[in-house]
């Protein structure tokens, strides 16, 4: 393929508020440097960072995250309190908590998120929380302990269209992703889902509206849609590069489906 369009542009950061954030971090990871994403620039330089939990190292190994894959160390114990700590001192009013999948954990990582979630409460009570969370190998009794602590968005995305899963995530499951979403809305009512595709994998505009149409009718309140960058030469290449005309396509079709706010564009995550 050839190479990226020119609306795939990043601007550079602002370089204070880039190292602002970085010193407050104080070497917790973001899924913005672990994943490798386009904006980092853009979202360090307006002083907002996607906090990453359970370590940096993923027990799986889908066809399109740069993040590593390994064996992942023991937990930090002291984690919650850092993330509240960081989040604190950057004066977020929002915050996003992601982690790495940890399948090698009897709830996946669900008790940590459960105490992240109520240490910033303690810590920062003002602050809104979205988690995008691991599916917890379709464990109910693991997600209620996130729906429990009732942070603001559930976010879990399906990433692709049915047919690729096995060749994007292998070691996930369509069913079991789109069900954590409808169990989200089955236990709690008041706290709004999110979910996400990423575009340029081989999926074919058919397959995507008809997997926009299943997060809606699973009770998906938010939807993100943004272009596939190949991350690295040993991951899935990009199949096609989509116009940002196409993604206001999309954009305008979500929302006449009815979901109350959707994100469209080559840059979005």
């Amino acid at each position: 393929m050839a190479g990226k369009p020119e609306w795939l542009r990043v601007k550079l950061p602002n370089p204070h508020k880039y190292q602002h954030i970085l010193k407050h971090l104080a070497g917790l990871p973001t899924v913005c440097q672990s994943a490798s994403c386009p904006n980092i620039g853009e979202c360090f330089g307006r002083g907002t960072a996607t906090i990453m939990i359970l370590g940096d190292i993923c027990t799986r190994n889908c066809g399109f995250c740069a993040v590593k894959h390994d064996s992942p160390k023991p937990l930090d114990p002291k984690e919650p309190q850092r993330v509240a700590q960081a989040i604190k001192a950057l004066g977020l009013r929002y915050a996003v908590i992601t982690s790495v999948t940890r399948d090698d954990l009897e709830d996946g990582g669900a008790a940590v998120f459960s105490m992240v979630i109520k240490e910033i409460r303690r810590y920062y009570p003002h602050c809104l929380i979205e988690v995008l969370i691991p599916d917890f190998g379709g464990s109910e009794e693991a997600l209620a302990k996130v729906i429990a602590e009732k942070p603001e968005v559930i976010n879990h995305n399906l990433e692709t269209v049915p047919r690729l899963y096995s060749l994007v995530r292998p070691q996930a499951d369509y069913y079991r992703s789109l069900g954590l979403l409808a169990g989200v809305k089955r236990e709690d009512k008041n706290i709004l889902t999110k979910s996400g595709l990423i575009l340029g994998m081989g999926e074919t505009r058919l397959e995507v509206l008809e997997t926009i149409k299943v997060l809606q009718k699973a009770g998906c309140d938010f939807l993100t849609l943004g272009q596939y960058l190949q991350p690295r030469p040993d991951k899935l290449p990009v199949s096609r590069y989509l116009p940002p005309e196409e993604f206001q396509e999309l954009r305008q079709l979500a929302i006449e489906m009815g979901f109350k706010g959707v994100e469209a564009g080559p840059l979005v995550r």
